[in-house]
């Protein structure tokens, strides 16, 4: 086996991704479990999303969540948009982590934003210059990149030409999202060469599903090639609403649990993540 590294970062993605795939819940709810994963040791969390509430009403209450919510120290919070006005929101909030997705599927950007992947990728370049220009780091998540439920396969090679565009255009870091946990071991170590032939520099993160029941294998593919950065989701919480069958993302709780069995630090209370993890079970 290869060497394990001695530290894996965790980015909670619960509050954002796993919240806008279940039924809308209260606003305090949604600060509450904000609170108790900050309190959890977990280092980065994705807070919120600030999209049009049409287009996913379970966020519409983005600004209010985060204004109340209590930052604690040591965390680094970030909130993901799909568009210009999204990013004006989120600079005015206070954020300077901030995350926008394009599809590698032009059948599935298409249904989530209602333009061809290339017309996207021109969008974020545009975005990419306004984040940094206000003193914001930028973060291109690529969605579908393990596969797709409307196109199937998808070619590690487009994906690594999405990185070569978006490197070249800006980004501070890319995450590749396995939309419908399509992933295997295979297709991860096959994605990560393609990329690393071309980009080998650039921050990666990775973002499983577990609808197959992979996620985990999955992880510890990449963190055999490497890969020291993850999203995870309290309680398997989310999908994506897009996309058909992706079911549950990979729950943080069972993530760190493997890890610190491995021992590789999170820096995460394993306790009180599961703490969190039973209120997010009695919130939704």
């Amino acid at each position: 086996m290869a060497e394990m590294p001695e530290f894996v970062s965790i980015r909670e993605v619960g509050p954002r991704d796993g919240l806008q795939n279940e039924e809308p819940i209260p606003t305090d709810a949604k600060v509450r479990l904000l609170d108790a994963l900050s309190r959890t040791g977990v280092r980065r969390i994705e807070a919120v999303s600030f999209v049009h509430p049409k287009a996913i009403p379970q966020m519409a209450d983005a600004d209010e969540v985060w204004q109340r919510a209590a930052k604690v120290d040591g965390v680094r919070y970030s909130a993901l948009v799909p568009n210009t006005r999204g990013a004006q929101r989120a600079l005015a909030a206070g954020f300077t982590e901030i995350e926008v997705v394009v599809s590698a599927s032009d059948t599935h950007n298409r249904r989530n934003v209602n333009r061809a992947t290339d017309e996207s990728l021109d969008d974020i370049a545009e975005l990419i210059d306004l984040l940094h220009g206000a003193g914001a780091r930028a973060e291109v998540i690529i969605a579908t990149s393990f596969g797709c439920p409307y196109e199937g396969d998808i070619d590690p090679a487009r994906v690594a030409a999405i990185v070569d565009r978006v490197v070249r255009d800006g980004a501070d870091r890319v995450a590749f999202g396995d939309t419908t946990g399509m992933g295997t071991p295979r297709r991860v170590r096959d994605l990560l060469t393609a990329v690393r032939d071309r980009n080998a520099h650039i921050p990666l993160l990775l973002h499983f599903h577990n609808t197959r029941g992979t996620a985990l294998a999955n992880l510890l593919t990449a963190l055999e090639l490497g890969v020291t950065e993850f999203d995870a989701s309290v309680g398997g919480l989310g999908g994506c609403p897009y996309a058909p069958g992706a079911s549950g993302n990979l729950a943080t709780e069972e993530a760190v649990h493997m890890l610190h069995d491995m021992g590789i630090d999170t820096g995460i209370n394993l306790d009180a993540l599961i703490e969190a993890a039973e209120l997010a079970e009695h919130l939704t």
